[in-house]
C-alpha cells in the first residue's frame, strides 16, 4: 500500500482517495480533497499561512513539530592535526610551538613586552635630549639688532 502526501496540506493520502492534477509543464500535483485543491489552485493561498496545514504547524512550531529541533544529533568535532605549512610558518615551526610549555610562552611574552617598553623609553629620552639641546643653542648665540632707518614723516593735509 503506497501512501502519497498532499502537495498543499502535507497530510497522507491513502489509496482510492485524493485527486491528481497534471500541470501544463508536466508536474503532477496530488491533492487530498477539494478543499486543498481549491485553496491552492483556485484561491492561490500560501499553505504556510493557513492554520490547518502541516507547513503552517511546522513554521510556527505547533504540536509535534515543536520537538523537531531538539531531537537533532550533535556531530562530534575532531581537532585537526597539523599536517602542512600554514601561512609563513613551516610544519616544523608549528610542531615546535605546539610542544612548548605554557610557562615558557609566558616568559617569552613578558620578555618581548619588556624589550618593547625599553625601546619606547629610549626613543622618549632621545627626543627629550634633543629638545633640551635645541633650547640651549639659541640662548648662546645672539646677534646684535640692526638699526632700521625710519621713513621721514609726511607733512601736509588733504589736497
Amino acid at each position: 500500500m503506497k501512501l502519497e502526501t498532499c502537495v498543499y496540506s502535507g497530510y497522507k493520502i491513502h489509496p482510492g482517495h485524493g485527486k491528481r492534477l497534471v500541470r501544463s509543464d508536466g508536474k503532477v500535483q496530488i491533492y487530498l480533497n477539494k478543499k486543498c485543491q481549491r485553496s491552492s489552485w483556485v484561491l492561490k493561498r500560501n499553505p504556510r499561512e493557513i492554520r490547518w496545514t502541516v507547513l503552517y504547524r511546522r513554521k510556527h512550531k505547533k504540536g509535534v513539530h515543536a520537538d523537531d529541533h531538539t531531537a537533532k544529533r550533535r556531530v562530534k568535532r575532531v581537532a585537526q592535526v597539523a599536517s602542512r605549512a600554514i601561512g609563513n610558518m613551516s610544519l616544523e615551526a608549528i610542531l615546535a610551538q605546539r610542544n612548548q610549555k605554557p610557562e615558557f610562552r609566558r616568559a617569552q611574552r613578558e620578555q618581548a613586552v619588556k624589550a618593547a617598553k625599553d625601546a619606547i623609553r629610549a626613543t622618549r629620552a632621545e627626543k627629550k635630549a634633543k629638545k633640551v639641546s635645541e633650547k640651549k643653542a639659541p640662548a648662546q648665540k645672539q646677534k646684535a639688532a640692526k638699526q632700521v632707518k625710519t621713513a621721514a614723516p609726511r607733512v601736509g593735509g588733504k589736497r
